[in-house]
């Protein structure tokens, strides 16, 4: 599953991504904080708009994260909470995983299902395991439309003892001239967005804290895990003009703009884009936020 536009965090100075391009607060009009995302139901269930191009524009995971979850949890049985249109889950099963998705969006299942992965349509809160029982449980891109607490309190009647809760996010790093081009494109074509992306050429152990510490006070106020972890992975990948303007549409700031702004903002972007050789190349950090399943869960 995917992700907003005014989302805001909670933050001192600029902190708190909430997931490929949205996020910093302004001063100005209403704002949806980190810890209130997962209420915002318009926005999460808003990606099937075009699942299509989601699943053809989005990134994938970096392999060492996927493997790490792989071989650190008890068994084979994954649950992908959120799985969209099954990016995450594919590469799990290409290491060998069984998954199940669950997501709440019919569009987005419905692609996941014809590329291979079995999903039951459902929020994580509300869905029915029936029994089964998981290794591990993971959610990429994903975790901040789900309730922290209930989320991880239902985690953990699923993971078999030793499974393995593991939530994890891509955090953009802008090059700083990108950064402030794009700004300037948002700026002046949705002036009512809180979003800075200036920001972005930021460190991600800053722009994510906010949600990095969200997840785990939900993992610790649920019970039933160890104590969280956070790993990282740093990963670089490469844009072209059209490849570029091909995935903004898909982040939920823009999923819900009307198309004639939608329009003239890709026109802004691309012109800025242009003027910087035809394309760029984006640093990731994949960021997760795990711990295991340690104990009996009433």
């Amino acid at each position: 599953m995917p992700t907003n536009p005014s989302e805001q965090p909670e933050r001192p100075e600029r902190t708190g991504q909430l997931e490929d391009g949205e996020q910093p607060e302004r001063s100005e009009g209403p704002r949806l904080t980190v810890g209130d995302s997962h209420r915002a139901r318009q926005i999460a269930e808003s990606f099937g708009t075009d699942a299509e191009r989601y699943e053809r524009a989005r990134p994938s995971y970096p392999d060492a994260l996927i493997e790490r979850i792989a071989t650190s949890s008890p068994g084979p049985d994954v649950l992908d909470a959120g799985c969209g249109t099954g990016i995450a889950a594919r590469q799990f099963q290409a290491a060998g995983c069984r998954v199940l998705g669950v997501e709440p969006d019919a569009r987005m299942a419905e692609v996941a299902r014809r590329l291979g992965v079995e999903v039951d349509v459902s929020t994580l809160e509300a869905w029915d395991p029936a029994g089964r029982q998981f290794d591990a449980v993971v959610a990429a891109q994903a975790w901040h439309w789900i309730d922290p607490v209930a989320g991880a309190a239902k985690a953990a009647r699923v993971l078999r003892p030793g499974g393995r809760l593991a939530v994890f996010w891509h955090v953009l790093q802008l090059p700083p001239d990108i950064a402030e081009a794009f700004a300037e494109v948002y700026e002046r074509v949705v002036p009512q967005a809180p979003v800075d992306l200036r920001w972005m050429s930021g460190p991600p152990e800053v722009a994510y804290a906010p949600m990095l510490a969200k997840a785990a006070d939900g993992f610790r106020t649920a019970g039933g895990f160890s104590d969280s972890e956070e790993w990282r992975f740093d990963w670089e990948r490469t844009y072209t003009r059209d490849t570029w303007l091909d995935q903004l549409p898909t982040i939920g700031l823009l999923t819900r703009l009307p198309q004639d702004q939608l329009a003239e903002l890709l026109d802004g972007v691309g012109a800025a884009v242009d003027k910087m050789g035809g394309g760029f190349t984006m640093r990731y950090a994949t960021v997760a936020v795990t711990a295991t399943r340690n104990g009996a869960v009433a």
